[in-house]
């Protein structure tokens, strides 16, 4: 009797174990790539002709005078977006969910790319929303930022929750109870002349 007990549990194990290993692959199977590492296919430059984006050692590259580089699929509303990051030693960026099609600085929520640049608002911000002063990423180097946006309801008022994880760790979750921005497109900034960004692995989980 108890070894068949055992062996029962050990089944259980055995499935349950399956069972989360299958969870996990769906889950990956959903991630849709935005950037295929060699072209500018499925992004546009909007902003000064001057300005520079440019694939460069499979990244996407921004330097120049300040500009947006916007995905043209879209759009999208709840979601998880993730894309690797490095931003230049006193560079400046920033990267846009929910912005429009053709944005300005000031259209769209701007999770902030500033490791050391004047402006103290570092990387972990949501710009305008909830700012972040310690530096988490030094420049020049790769770093993975990760973006958790769904409508909800919150004590019966309907809110806009986003979620803000910088390398694995989650810094915090933000109430937007106007909810600014409804819909919209994924966008870069590139922000001033000096400053060089460079992002890969663009990746989107649309939630329902």
């Amino acid at each position: 009797m108890r070894s068949s007990l055992r062996w029962s549990s050990i089944a259980v194990t055995v499935i349950s174990v399956f069972l989360l290993a299958m969870d996990a692959k769906a889950e990956d199977e959903k991630w849709v790539s935005l950037f295929d590492g060699k072209t500018m296919e499925g992004w546009e430059r909007v902003g000064k002709e001057e300005s520079k984006w440019e694939v460069k050692d499979g990244a996407l590259s921004g330097s120049g005078p300040a500009s947006m580089l916007v995905c043209t699929q879209g759009p999208y509303k709840n979601f998880r977006y993730r894309a690797e990051v490095k931003i230049s030693d006193g560079g400046n960026s920033g990267l846009y969910f929910r912005t429009t099609r053709k944005p300005g600085f000031s259209d769209g929520y701007e999770a902030q790319i500033d490791s050391t640049h004047t402006d103290p608002i570092r990387t972990g911000s949501l710009y305008g929303f909830c700012h972040i002063y310690k530096r988490l990423v030094e420049p020049d180097t790769w770093f993975t930022y990760e973006i958790e946006v769904r409508d909800d309801v919150w004590r019966g008022r309907e809110m806009t929750r986003i979620k803000i994880t910088v390398d694995g760790n989650e810094l915090y979750e933000h109430l937007d109870f106007a909810q600014t921005f409804k819909e919209g497109h994924f966008a870069f900034q590139h922000h001033d002349p000096g400053s060089i960004v460079a992002i890969r692995k663009v990746e989107v989980l649309e939630l329902p």
